[in-house]
């Protein structure tokens, strides 16, 4: 297991540097778990790609809820896809794009129908059927429930920065960050 429970201080920040400083943590969810190796930043101002540029409801959700909370949306009614809010200097989310499985990978497997570990969290709608994550926690406080918690990364990582993948608007803002030579992220950095 990873280090301590991330506090809602660590989301007091701006969106790019807890995504960058999220990678080599811990997602814990349920009976699951896994090493983050791929987020992405998204500003709640003045970013086209982000749903409070477009939907209302996202810019109510960011007014209402604290920093750390889970922001889970069905995405093109396909997959589900789990953010946490950023309150500080700049709002916004991290998305959670990959993880390298830890823990759980037995129920992981079954709930996936994939047996190849580095398939399994492999994206953000992968990660999120992996470890059952619906909207059932959406404005879930991810900063005090053992259960459902990031936990500090137990040793030094290396990140690359990246362009943001998987959208049409402001698509070259180097908001991705991976964990260097993982083999369980979405998709190789360009180099």
């Amino acid at each position: 297991m990873s280090g301590e429970i991330i506090r809602a201080n660590f989301f007091q920040r701006d969106p790019v540097t807890c995504a960058r400083e999220l990678i080599g943590c811990e997602l814990n969810w349920d009976r699951c778990a896994g090493i983050i190796v791929e987020t992405e930043a998204y500003h709640s101002v003045g970013d086209e790609a982000s749903h409070c540029f477009v939907r209302p409801s996202a810019r109510a959700f960011v007014e209402r809820n604290g920093p750390g909370t889970a922001y889970i949306y069905f995405n093109y009614g396909v997959h589900w896809m789990l953010n946490v809010l950023v309150k500080g200097k700049e709002n916004g989310f991290v998305l959670i794009r990959a993880l390298e499985p830890t823990r759980g990978i037995a129920l992981m497997r079954k709930r996936r129908g994939v047996h190849d570990l580095h398939r399994l969290c492999s994206g953000p709608g992968k990660l999120t059927q992996a470890l059952a994550i619906t909207g059932h926690g959406h404005e879930m406080d991810l900063c005090s429930d053992e259960e459902h918690c990031f936990r500090r990364a137990d040793r030094p990582v290396e990140v690359i920065a990246d362009e943001r993948i998987g959208i049409q608007r402001s698509a070259h803002l180097p908001w991705r960050f991976t964990l260097r030579d993982s083999a369980h992220v979405s998709r190789k950095v360009r180099m």
